[in-house]
C-alpha cells in the first residue's frame, strides 16, 4: 500500500518526495495518517508485549528472525521489518555471541583416531554422528566441567555429565548417559578433540564394547569439532556469562535446566528449520 510505503519510509525520505514520486497528495497521506495512527499504535502496544514474553521465554537468545517465527507460528500476522523495528525501539537485544577459542590438547601423547567425521556435520538419521567435548564453569567456590554428547542429526544433548574434576569417569558418565538414553545400533562415529579423556583405554574399551566407531578432530583445530564448540559458545553467551555462582551445586541446577528444559525442548535452531532438537526429531522420524 503507498500509504504504508510512505509511513516505513518517511525517516529515510521528505514526505514530500514521497508523495510527488507515488502521486498522492500530502493532505490526503496526513488524513490516511490520523485515522489509522491509533489502530496501529493499539497494535503496537499488543505485539511489544508479545514479543517481550517471547524475549524473556528464550531466555533473552532469539534476535529478530527467531521472534518472527514464534509470532508466525502462532498465527500472528506480523512482518519481520515490523517486529526489528519494535526491538530496535525499545532495546531489546539477544544476548550478544562471542567467538569460541580453540583449546590446546597438545600435551597427548597417546595415539589418536583418525578425523572420520571430516567436518560433515550435517546427518540423514538420529544416533549416526554423536560428537563429544567438555568445558568448564567457574563458580565462587571452584570451578565446574561440563561433559556432553551431542547428536549431530538433531543437535539433541543425548548425554551430560558435571563434575569437579576433568578426568575420564566424567566424560564416560555422559557417554554412558547417552547409551543409556538412545541405545544405538552397531557404527556409530563418535567424534571428540584430541584430549587425553577420550584417549583413556576406559574410554576406548566402551566405544569398542558398543561398536562405536572413533574419530578425533585434527590437534588444536577447534572447526573440526564445530558443533560441540558452537553448543558451549550458546551455553556460555545465554547462560554462564550472565550469572555469578555461588558454588558448583547452584551451577548445576542452572546448567540442568538450560540443557534439559530449554535447549532439547525449547530453543530453536535454524539449522532445524527453527525447530528444537526434540521437536524435530518427533516430526522427522516415524
Amino acid at each position: 500500500m503507498k500509504y504504508e510505503f510512505i509511513r516505513e519510509h518517511q525517516a529515510e525520505y521528505r514526505i514530500t518526495v514521497l508523495c510527488e514520486a507515488l502521486s498522492i497528495k500530502r493532505s490526503s497521506y496526513y488524513d490516511w495518517r490520523s485515522r489509522t495512527e491509533s489502530k496501529r499504535a493499539k497494535q503496537n502496544i499488543y505485539l511489544l508485549n508479545r514479543i517481550q514474553t517471547i524475549h524473556v521465554a528464550s531466555r533473552e537468545s532469539y534476535g529478530a528472525v527467531k521472534t518472527w517465527k514464534v509470532l508466525r507460528g502462532s498465527g500472528e500476522g506480523c512482518g519481520l521489518h515490523r517486529v526489528e523495528r519494535i526491538r530496535r525501539t525499545h532495546g531489546i537485544e539477544a544476548k550478544r555471541m562471542k567467538l569460541f577459542r580453540a583449546s590446546n590438547h597438545g600435551r597427548n601423547s597417546d595415539p589418536a583416531a583418525d578425523n572420520i567425521l571430516n567436518r560433515e556435520f550435517k546427518v540423514k538419521a538420529p544416533d549416526r554422528v554423536w560428537v563429544g567435548d567438555i568445558t568448564f564453569i567457574k563458580t565462587r567456590k571452584g570451578v565446574l566441567f561440563l561433559a556432553t554428547i551431542i547428536d549431530l542429526y538433531s543437535r539433541h544433548i543425548v548425554g551430560w555429565s558435571m563434575s569437579d574434576k576433568q578426568n575420564s569417569n566424567l566424560v564416560k558418565d555422559a557417554l554412558l548417559m547417552a547409551i543409556a538414553s538412545r541405545n544405538p545400533k552397531p557404527g556409530l562415529i563418535h567424534h571428540t578433540d584430541q584430549g587425553v579423556q577420550y584417549t583413556s583405554r576406559d574410554y576406548q574399551a566402551i566405544l569398542n564394547a558398543y561398536d562405536m566407531i572413533p574419530s578425533m578432530s585434527r590437534k588444536g583445530n577447534c572447526h573440526d569439532n564445530a558443533v560441540a564448540e558452537s553448543f558451549f559458545s550458546h551455553l556460555k553467551n545465554e547462560l554462564i556469562y550472565h550469572r555469578d555462582f555461588a558454588d558448583r551445586d547452584e551451577a548445576r541446577t542452572a546448567i540442568f535446566d538450560y540443557i534439559e528444559v530449554f535447549y532439547n525442548r525449547q530453543r530453536l535452531h535454524q539449522t532445524l528449520g527453527y525447530k528444537s532438537p526434540i521437536e524435530y526429531e518427533m516430526m522427522n522420524v516415524a
